[in-house]
């Protein structure tokens, strides 16, 4: 008998095998969509859709490739640099670093028109390029920032919307872990894909804070009367609150030079930034004590785990897709689909709108990129473009339901405000943010002008 990937092998170009790829293809999915659905770990959910896989259309013998395959997707020096981040992140988050930006952003931002939104989305900005991590934005500036909107006469939708939405920044401004796991699977360059974010990641915080003085302007007339009631705070009180977060700020810009010049890898960098803010909160918030610091470490080890395990499991699924000649069929069959490669573009990103409503950024990447990544570049597009058209998709999939994440921790932070009223504050976000893409479509250059200009073009573009 031959394998599924011998006949295919056989077979390529024929129509009917790339049917029979398709039919599998479906198959593929239903059977993972189920298996997720049930509620089980993605990575638990991954590794068993691809053993039944492997076993049945390839026999029992693919057992003995199954731990060395898992192995693999670990097996790599670049993945050091996730915990190490995750650990930086969790070290700021469990610090009052989150209080003191917003009320840095708060006092010197105080006499525009919707300055109070704005400050959360510059603080939203600042401590996802610290944390690299969405829901630990949403939850550090989210818990301070919507009580003292609504305090200050802003409506329940724009003080829990902002939030929710400044929160998804986390996702695309670096270090960001879903553009590490985007470079892993990929095999494209970290470094590249940070500078590739950080231009797109402040236009979208921009696009944030133009929504925040519209709305603010034209809007929300009960936020302008607080405005003018407010007093005014001293030069004193802007002053004092800088020592404690300028030092964090140069931690980051430190990081990313070191990554940029080439200096260091990810992952050395990576250590050093989570070594220096250690110190920085032992220095700056007396935060020493051997119990808070292994509280830390705990919070950190349980999510790098679980992003590990994801990984692993998906370079497993990746290759059980691959062995069934699975993703080989469905690109050349998105690229067939229309002889206009946007019009392919356009059906990918609301596949991957898609997915964003039900799984988290690092399971669709991990899932997808596989798939995706032949398509996108056999139609001409750069990948590490798409990875933040990838990135900013993910975005909107973290404020939308069923499984938007950061809707449920404002949720958990405002519980006398309902869903529907978060869901109402993000929608204009989402909105900025498909227009986001819109311009990134017609304007690359915002994505690829930066690491060119610093890194050089990449080899083959």
């Amino acid at each position: 008998q031959k394998t599924a990937y011998e006949i295919s092998a056989c077979l390529v170009g024929s129509e009917m095998c790339i049917r029979d790829r398709l039919i599998i293809a479906i198959i593929v999915a239903v059977f993972t969509l189920i298996v997720l659905f049930s509620g089980i770990p993605i990575a638990f959910g991954l590794s068993f859709v691809s053993i039944v896989l492997l076993v049945s259309f390839e026999g029992f013998q693919m057992l003995d490739v199954f731990a060395e395959t898992f192995y693999a997707g670990l097996n790599s020096f670049v993945l050091l640099s996730i915990p190490m981040f995750i650990l930086m992140g969790m070290a700021v988050a469990n610090s009052p670093a989150g209080k003191d930006l917003y009320t840095g952003l708060d006092r010197w931002l105080w006499r525009l028109p919707g300055g109070l939104v704005i400050s959360n989305i510059g603080a939203c900005s600042i401590f996802a390029a610290l944390s690299g991590s969405s829901p630990a934005t949403c939850a550090a500036i989210g818990t301070m920032g919507i009580p003292e909107m609504r305090k200050r006469g802003y409506s329940d939708q724009i003080a829990t919307g902002t939030i929710a939405a400044g929160g998804t920044l986390g996702v695309l401004i670096p270090p960001s872990i879903v553009l590490i796991v985007y470079g892993i699977a990929t095999g494209t360059s970290i470094g590249r894909l940070f500078l590739c974010g950080l231009v797109p990641g402040f236009m979208l915080a921009g696009m944030f804070a133009i929504w925040a003085l519209i709305h603010s302007y034209f809007i929300d007339k009960d936020a302008a009367k607080a405005l003018r009631n407010r007093t005014p705070p001293t030069l004193r009180e802007k002053l004092e609150v800088l020592p404690r977060v300028l030092p964090f700020l140069a931690i980051i810009a430190g990081v990313l030079y070191v990554l940029y010049g080439g200096v260091a890898t990810p992952s050395e960098a990576s250590g050093v930034g989570a070594f220096l803010v250690f110190v920085l909160i032992a220095i700056v918030y007396k935060i020493y004590q051997p119990k808070k610091i292994w509280n830390i470490v705990k919070v950190s080890m349980k999510e790098s785990v679980m992003i590990m395990f994801i990984i692993a499991a998906s370079y497993l699924f990746a290759f059980t897709l691959s062995q069934l000649y699975v993703t080989q069929s469905l690109a050349q069959s998105m690229v067939e689909l229309s002889s206009n490669k946007w019009v392919v573009f356009l059906l990918i990103n609301i596949f991957l709108l898609i997915a964003g409503f039900f799984l988290p950024p690092v399971a669709v990447i991990v899932m997808t990129s596989a798939i995706l990544l032949p398509v996108i570049t056999t139609l001409g597009f750069d990948p590490y473009w798409f990875a933040i058209v990838f990135t900013i998709n993910m975005e909107i999939g973290l404020i939308t339901p069923p499984v938007g994440l950061n809707l449920y921790i404002i949720k958990g932070i405002t519980p006398d405000v309902s869903l529907s009223e978060i869901l109402k504050g993000s929608i204009p976000f989402m909105i900025i943010m498909a227009l986001a893409i819109l311009i990134l479509c017609i304007f690359p250059e915002i994505v690829t002008w930066l690491p060119d200009k610093i890194m050089g073009k990449p080899l083959g573009y």
